[in-house]
């Protein structure tokens, strides 16, 4: 198993866009819905997994473009330095003061280091000055333990 990383900050309204964070349902509407759902559900086909909005469900990162993988692991103590690294550079954005707390920061990265050395995921986020939204995952691939489906971004 390895881990690849995502990481997406952008304005709060745009990250609040749920319909664009949600997989299209596997089925479309009936022919006789309405025009409105229809049009969601081809919203949805199109902008889902080209979108680089971060997924309500942490496995989906696994679908969107392979250009936004910010690195790929295989050992999980290097997927949490990233991480380590990247919440270093955003906290002193974070708007909450506490999360800029070194104590706070080490205590996340432990959690996410023991997560990631059992195989699971780590999504964090955070909210931003101006406002805005930092969403930082790391994702287990090959196969994900609760989607095994997905298929990997970059083949590996």
């Amino acid at each position: 198993m390895h881990h690849h990383a995502y990481l997406w900050t952008g304005p709060k309204p745009r990250f609040d866009q749920d319909a664009l964070r949600r997989p299209p349902h596997p089925e479309p509407p009936p022919p006789t819905s309405g025009p409105e759902l229809i049009q969601r559900y081809r919203l949805a086909t199109v902008e889902f997994p080209t979108s680089d909005l971060p997924p309500l469900e942490t496995a989906y990162w696994l679908v969107k473009p392979r250009s936004i993988v910010r690195g790929t692991w295989s050992e999980p103590s290097a997927a949490a330095a990233w991480l380590g690294e990247r919440l270093a550079e955003y906290a002193p954005r974070f708007a909450a003061g506490a999360y800029r707390e070194p104590g706070r920061l080490a205590v996340l990265l432990a959690s996410a280091g023991e997560r990631l050395k059992a195989g699971g995921d780590v999504s964090l986020g955070f909210y931003l000055e101006q406002p805005a939204f930092l969403s930082v995952a790391l994702v287990g691939c090959s196969p994900h333990p609760a989607l095994p489906d997905l298929p990997c971004p970059l083949g590996a």
